[in-house]
């Protein structure tokens, strides 16, 4: 029974390598994950003359990633976006502000960004300003400016 097998990575893959790295992986994994979605190619001797291509490749990816994540932050920074929410006696919330909230609210104004990448430790449950940070890319992270108000009826 093989305990482990070499590919060589062709993208980055979080918490294994960058691109180009050969590395030793369980065989299920690279079987049923890696190479399906080609993140990966066997480690022959053919694939290992290309690392520096694979390297070379990964690189301009990631700076190019981070390019358009710097872009972004950017936009993100200049625009502040407001969550209306009812209110009950002195200005108590009824619910909160979730991620799902700040999602569809940067949706509205035409700016995509994935939930599951901001880092909010609880829903926000008072009215105001609140500062919510956004991991936009491995190195970059904004922080996002959510105002909630009160809802008028």
């Amino acid at each position: 029974m093989a305990t482990s097998i070499t590919v060589v990575l062709q993208q980055d893959v979080e918490n294994l390598g960058i691109g180009g790295d050969v590395v030793k992986v369980k065989p299920g994994y690279a079987r049923n994950y890696l190479l399906p979605r080609q993140l990966a190619l066997p480690a022959t001797a053919g694939n290992l003359t290309r690392i520096n291509q694979l390297r070379k490749a990964s690189e301009d990816r990631a700076n190019q990633a981070k390019l358009d994540a710097e872009a972004l932050k950017k936009k993100l920074e200049s625009t502040s976006v407001k969550i209306s929410r009812s209110v009950g006696a002195e200005n108590k919330m009824y619910g909160s502000v979730t991620g799902k909230d700040i999602e569809e609210a940067y949706e509205l104004v035409g700016i995509k960004i994935d939930r599951r990448k901001l880092t909010l430790p609880e829903p926000i449950r008072s009215l105001g300003l609140s500062e919510v940070q956004l991991k936009v890319c491995t190195e970059v992270t904004a922080t996002l400016a959510i105002e909630v108000i009160k809802q008028t009826s």
